[in-house]
């Protein structure tokens, strides 16, 4: 599976780490940056780049990482067809897959240490969208709502 990540400069050097993690998983991790270290980057652009590119390979999964990940979040769901989830604990993250099939997942790099931001993403990546009727059906909701705006 091809996992798509972006951060800006709260979350650099985490991702450079992750890329290598998940690489050694079997993953193939695809860096949408930052590509340098910026402490004035800006993180939308990071973040579209990773949510456009999960969005036009079904199956891949996005990563988004920010200081506390919520504006990461806001920007990777300004894609359409991006379903991003703010994850802060195992139960977040695989509920995110669960019973939203959400297709990105946001951190916050300075709220979680190294090994449970591995925890989160390794949860979210490896639980699969329940398919259970009330959630689907939700998702087609926000599907069309999005289409419709």
């Amino acid at each position: 599976m091809r996992v798509h990540i972006a951060t800006d400069h709260a979350g650099f050097e985490l991702k450079n780490e992750l890329i290598e993690w998940l690489n050694s998983l079997g993953y193939e991790a695809v860096d949408h940056g930052a590509f340098v270290y910026d402490e004035v980057d800006d993180y939308p652009p990071f973040c579209f780049s990773a949510g456009e590119a999960v969005v036009a390979e079904p199956g891949s999964l996005g990563v988004v990482i920010g200081g506390s990940g919520n504006g990461e979040q806001i920007a990777a769901n300004k894609v359409k067809g991006v379903r991003s989830a703010l994850v802060w604990s195992l139960d977040t993250a695989e509920l995110a897959r669960q019973h939203n099939d959400a297709n990105v997942v946001s951190i916050g790099a300075r709220m979680h240490t190294v090994e449970e931001v591995k925890a989160f993403i390794e949860r979210f990546l490896t639980t699969p969208f329940s398919g259970v009727e009330r959630h689907q059906r939700r998702i087609d909701l926000l599907t069309a709502y999005e289409g419709s705006a």
